[in-house]
């Protein structure tokens, strides 16, 4: 598929897609939405990757849906749009947000769907729906809370304020900023550091540690111990223990 709103690039072992609507701030609409949901596929699909990274180009990240399409969505409609942070979460590979800018509405929910987030220092954080009188509806309500305690989002969501990258750095939506020119350098080289882990052994943390989030702590300490147990089984396993005792670097096959 051809893209036109996003840019999907793929260097050594990670892939990078890009949101690339800078003169709409990357909003969200269908085209865009439809684009972004390809791109997860091809990603998932390529052995080769094993780490995305996810970016904006010029001033925003995505600040948002588009509005003209907004305001057509029937409710009828609306229980068929792809909840794409969803998508993100759900994929079988870590997933960076390299969040450089205006980052609002669907786009923060997109980068709360990610496994880690970095910031620009220039970054802004929020979820205005209220202000145009609607509330999030791409996981939102349910992601913030779950990562800076229900107060403050309920605070963000009702307010529809927009806050700096220092600020979703202090109450723990972020997980480091750094500077604009240090961002996907900082970014590409820390998914070159998990890109040298197992493959199989990241789905399973990663199947763990969302499992959890949404479980009570013992039925999510069962469930980890599962896996645990499943990754005693794996070939990298074996690799990874022999590496260790042989001082080398192990050689993960992704099984």
């Amino acid at each position: 598929m051809a893209y036109e709103n996003i840019i999907l690039e793929k260097e050594e072992n990670f892939a990078v897609i890009t949101f690339n609507r800078p003169d709409a701030m990357n909003a969200l609409n269908n085209q865009t939405r439809a684009e972004f949901r390809q791109a997860i596929e091809e990603v998932a699909n390529d052995d080769d990757i094993k780490v995305l990274i996810l970016t904006g180009s010029g001033k925003a990240f995505v600040a948002g849906s588009d509005i003209k399409e907004l305001n057509q969505t029937t409710p009828f409609a609306a229980h068929g749009i792809k909840r794409l942070g969803e998508m993100v979460a759900k994929l079988d590979k870590p997933v960076i947000a390299a969040v450089n800018g205006f980052c609002l509405g669907g786009g923060c929910e997109i980068a709360m769907g990610c496994d880690i987030i970095v910031a620009s220092e220039k970054a802004k954080f929020g979820q205005p729906e209220i202000n145009i009188g609607i509330i999030p509806g791409g996981g939102g309500t349910q992601r913030l809370q779950r990562l800076v305690g229900a107060c403050r989002a309920k605070e963000l969501i009702f307010t529809g304020d927009i806050i700096r990258a220092e600020e979703a750095d202090r109450i723990g939506l972020v997980n480091r900023v750094v500077a604009m020119d240090e961002l996907l350098p900082t970014v590409k080289e820390m998914a070159r550091k998990i890109a040298t882990k197992s493959p199989a052994t990241l789905k399973l943390a990663k199947q763990a540690i969302n499992y959890g989030m949404q479980a009570d702590l013992e039925s999510g300490l069962k469930y980890e111990y599962e896996l645990y147990a499943l990754s005693l089984s794996l070939e990298d396993k074996a690799e990874g223990v022999s590496a260790f005792m042989e001082k080398r670097d192990p050689n993960f096959i992704g099984r």
